[in-house]
């Protein structure tokens, strides 16, 4: 990405089924990976959301992919 460029964010905030999944911390990081992913977000912007949602314990992984995707 060059210098000034900004991020591409999803075109819109994606939802993702946690509910009945395995609640492994890389599970939940890989279903709202792929879910941005699909719903338009780039690269950069997926990996601010893995560094955020791993920058602190198990609750701040469920905040962080409350604050990107639409989880139920």
């Amino acid at each position: 990405m060059k210098k000034g460029e900004l991020m591409k964010k999803p075109n819109r905030k994606p939802k993702v089924k946690l509910v009945g999944k395995d609640g492994n911390a890389f599970v939940i990081i890989g279903e709202v990976s792929k879910a941005l992913r699909k719903a338009g977000a780039d690269k950069e912007y997926i990996n601010q959301y893995t560094i955020e949602s791993m920058e602190g314990d198990y609750d701040n992984l469920l905040v962080v992919a409350m604050k990107y995707a639409e989880v139920y």
